[in-house]
């Protein structure tokens, strides 16, 4: 997502509001919703929401049931839109009863590392059919980007040679301080599977919550 569109659109005042109530909501809302929510008119809130909409921040489900006429739109939050720390509250709740579930089951580092990889080799794949990536500075650069992208402040110290990224926040912190064992270990594994589809360089260490503060990964070229 280009960043620059999507910074533009959240700067003015009511398409925050909105874009807030959109990300607190756990169902698609229908314009006069968002409207009612807000105490504004739907012919004000209308054109935010296709603003939003055109930079890619939102998502339009047609909703047919039991309408006459034109179908509803409803409006939710882009699968790869900033969540901003507003995910609906249900899913710490359940992240919380998986990381236990997992840990009871005491799966093997690298089961929990291989889940993690899968997911990174996903956001390398989307990344590179978006934007490919050539050598090893862009793909340390696209590794930061998708760091960015999730959350973790990500601060680089490279040379020509090798990468160190360090992260100054932790979006799963709270989860990360309870089972680090499985978060960091899946955090590993993400940033492995992406440098995978990247190609250029390749990861020579990682230190998590429990080695260091901040956590760091190091790459080195290929």
């Amino acid at each position: 997502m280009d960043r620059l569109p999507v910074l533009k659109a959240l700067g003015d005042n009511t398409r925050y509001a909105i874009y807030l109530e959109l990300a607190r909501a756990t169902s698609p809302l229908a314009t006069a919703e968002v409207a009612d929510a807000l105490s504004l008119h739907p012919n004000t809130v209308r054109p935010h929401l296709e603003r939003m909409r055109d930079v890619g921040l939102l998502a339009v489900v047609v909703d047919n049931r039991g309408s006459v006429g034109r179908p509803q739109h409803r409006y939710a939050l882009a699968a790869d839109a900033p969540s901003l720390g507003l995910e609906p509250p249900t899913y710490p709740v359940m992240a919380g009863m998986l990381a236990n579930v997992a840990a009871a089951c005491r799966p093997a580092p690298e089961v929990v590392s291989e889940a993690g990889r899968d997911h990174g080799r996903h956001l390398g794949a989307e990344r590179q059919r978006r934007r490919p990536v050539g050598s090893s500075g862009e793909c340390v650069d696209a590794v930061m980007a998708e760091m960015a992208d999730a959350g973790f402040d990500p601060v680089v110290d490279a040379d020509d040679v090798a990468a160190t990224i360090a992260f100054a926040s932790c979006p799963f912190l709270e989860l990360a301080e309870a089972f680090p064992e499985l978060v960091c270990q899946l955090h590993r594994g993400m940033i492995e599977g992406m440098v995978e589809a990247f190609g250029g360089v390749e990861v020579v260490g990682f230190a998590g919550i429990a080695d260091r503060d901040p956590c760091q990964v190091a790459l080195v070229s290929r």
